[in-house]
């Protein structure tokens, strides 16, 4: 709700308790990633006529890479002290902490596997086409840490800042979280929208490309908003989240520049 000029954020993060185990809107839009992505992915296959037998594979693929990437990217690149000696807590994915890089890099391995076992379709073709259904569940899981008062940003004079009271806030923050969803959001569109005009004939490594710079280099920005996750980030130039993108943003570039060079080469 609205006070004065800032917003006051006070929603419970479960969606309803049962003793205390409580259903949490981020598991629901957690999984809601996956199950969008399924048909999204269907609407692609059927469009190129690749069998729809595949499918399961690649999904299966998918949402290990991401579990396992995500959890483990949080682990090495965020608290690998905490981790190291807690090594059960690694584990324990309810207690929260899932790295977007991580997730990158497990989906990166995970979609490279597929490739080589489950289709004829070189890892560039499978990247392409995975890409897109994860750019909209990152909308989902920025809507989800919103929901759960997390990963907001610093301190704000503007008028949509918001106070998180469940996180003990008193001051309005930037909602880093929906910057972020409204960017992966476009991002989305766009990756849909030459995928339908092309019906997926467009260069190899192209749609790939535009997703690393729709969500690193703008994920970079943000986090100059963003308030620091862990202690160690204090003392850093730059945060850990803005190191992991830079690489990512810089692959994201170089792939565009390749697809359209040739782009110009096949029409000559």
């Amino acid at each position: 709700m609205y006070i004065l000029n800032y917003i006051v954020w006070d929603i419970k993060p479960e969606i309803f308790t049962i003793g205390e185990w409580g259903l949490r809107y981020y598991s629901i839009l957690f999984a809601s990633g996956f199950v969008i992505g399924w048909y999204i992915v269907q609407y692609f296959f059927k469009t190129e006529n690749i069998p729809l037998n595949e499918l399961d594979s690649l999904s299966m693929h998918m949402i290990l890479g991401t579990l396992i990437g995500a959890r483990l990217g949080h682990v090495i690149f965020y608290e690998p002290r905490f981790f190291w000696h807690n090594p059960l807590e690694i584990l324990m994915l309810w207690h929260g902490g899932l790295s977007s890089h991580g997730t990158s890099l497990g989906l990166l391995v995970a979609l490279y596997l597929f490739t080589r076992k489950s289709t004829k379709k070189s890892y560039l073709w499978t990247l392409d086409r995975a890409v897109i259904p994860v750019a909209l569940a990152a909308v989902l899981i920025r809507t989800g840490n919103l929901m759960n008062s997390e990963i907001y940003g610093i301190r704000t004079d503007v008028s949509w800042g918001f106070i998180f009271i469940r996180a003990g806030e008193t001051v309005p923050r930037h909602p880093t979280q929906i910057y972020e969803a409204l960017v992966y959001f476009v991002t989305f569109i766009v990756l849909m929208f030459i995928y339908i005009r092309t019906k997926g004939a467009f260069p190899k490594g192209l749609v790939f490309g535009i997703f690393l710079i729709g969500i690193f280099a703008t994920r970079f920005f943000i986090e100059f908003l963003k308030k620091n996750q862990v202690g160690f980030e204090e003392n850093m130039l730059l945060n850990m989240g803005q190191i992991l993108s830079i690489p990512f943003t810089f692959v994201g570039i170089y792939l565009i520049i390749m697809a359209l060079k040739n782009k110009r080469k096949a029409v000559i």
